[in-house]
């Protein structure tokens, strides 16, 4: 049992009688920047120098916090950011962020104004959006860079091969507007099969020729996101896109890559009762569980309120003094129960991890997705903003954003 929260759990605070009082928050995650810096530096000399390497921020980061996360990658080796929001992309400004901004998804014409205003590069498909592009930068006297999305098979934004030319065309008529990117995405690039993916991307060069005759020539191109950036350097171009890369998971198991990967994402917990239950006992609800003999068991104050999926209940586990404690019964909204009958002196406030490593035994996003019928991806961007994030970096233990941006500006 722990004498005491150890420091960096003082990262909430209340007013008690006109003070700031520490709370001592029984689950945080834990990201290690460190190990973002590395997977970055070693994704960026994977596809070599030429290639400008955006680094995907979009849904918080993954779950791992997207300021911290996109000012270490832009430290360490990422030309760019890209996000899926201008709201996203208004946040990276706001702390500091001054690298290219993409914003990759659809940006409504009337949230156009702040993509200008706060020097954001857009994604175009539309000539609603274009125009009302060209009237705010005209009357900022800026000029507004835009990248075209084409839509090569995933069914998704971005417009038909055969729309690009005659867009473009009319895009690049337009004052003080300059397309400087032109990109797609792959759907199946994470299977072992890529015959798909070499369709796509033909599709994509095919577009590409057709631009270069109509004499329009955008100097980025990129359809590279992890799985392609990871295995498949014919089709890095010259820029590249990873997300799930850059914080140690892989896109699938059928991805085959020589990259040295560490995941940076921890989640952690400590014990929040511990007791022992008779025999023919029921175990959260729905009686899904019910003890076949006296068992010590212990309470995990983490929940689907949390984010921690509701399917992991009678499949799960977690770790605590470095052995695994399955999940009994369903995962409620604030707590679930694990079996502790097999190790010994469990106690009020022993840490548990829910996903990471604890001694030799580690708990993956990817096994908590096996468990719960889903992607590493969502596990991770499905942990919710109640859930405190904790940065270790260069030896420190950071408990904000603030802290991250000036640990990295000292």
């Amino acid at each position: 049992m722990m004498d005491g929260p150890p420091d960096w759990r003082n990262v909430l605070y209340v007013k008690k009688a006109g003070n700031l009082m520490p709370l001592h928050p029984l689950t945080t995650i834990e990201i290690d920047l460190d190990a973002i810096a590395a997977n970055v530096r070693a994704l960026k000399q994977h596809v070599g120098p030429p290639v400008s390497l955006f680094a995907v921020v979009k849904a918080n980061a993954y779950g791992h916090g997207m300021v911290p996360v996109a000012a270490v990658a832009l430290r360490n080796g990422a030309d760019r950011a890209a996000v899926a929001r201008i709201e996203e992309g208004i946040a990276l400004r706001e702390a500091g962020i001054t690298a290219p901004i993409l914003i990759m998804s659809y940006s409504p014409p009337d949230e156009i104004e702040l993509a200008v205003e706060h020097d954001l590069t857009v994604t175009l498909a539309d000539m609603d959006a274009a125009r009302a592009l060209s009237e705010h930068a005209v009357a900022r006297g800026r000029t507004a860079l835009v990248h075209i999305k084409v839509d090569t098979g995933l069914g998704r934004y971005g417009l038909l091969p055969d729309e690009v030319v005659p867009f473009a065309c009319e895009v690049a008529a337009l004052p003080n507007i300059e397309i400087e990117g032109l990109y797609s995405h792959f759907s199946v690039s994470d299977l072992a099969d890529k015959s798909y993916t070499f369709q796509q991307f033909e599709t994509f060069e095919r577009v590409r020729r057709d631009l270069l005759a109509a004499g329009i020539n955008p100097p980025l191109r990129h359809i590279a996101a992890s799985a392609s950036v990871l295995d498949l350097p014919d089709v890095h171009l010259n820029a590249v896109r990873p997300g799930i890369a850059l914080y140690g998971l892989c896109p699938s198991n059928e991805v085959e890559h020589s990259v040295p990967l560490t995941p940076a994402l921890s989640l952690k917990s400590h014990v929040a009762r511990v007791r022992k239950l008779p025999a023919g006992s029921s175990i959260s609800y729905g009686r899904t569980y019910v003890t076949p003999r006296e068992m010590p068991v212990a309470l995990v104050p983490v929940g689907y309120g949390d984010g921690y999926h509701r399917l992991a209940g009678n499949r799960g586990a977690v770790l605590i003094h470095g052995q695994r404690a399955p999940i009994l019964g369903r995962i409620c909204m604030d707590h679930f129960v694990v079996d502790v009958s097999h190790i010994p002196g469990v106690a009020l406030g022993d840490e548990i991890v829910v996903i990471g490593q604890q001694g030799n035994e580690r708990i993956s996003a990817d096994e908590v997705a096996s468990w719960t019928e889903t992607i590493n991806y969502e596990v991770t961007t499905s942990l919710l903003p109640r859930l405190p994030r904790v940065y270790h970096y260069q030896g420190r233990t950071l408990c904000s954003e603030a802290e991250v941006l000036a640990a990295l500006d000292g």
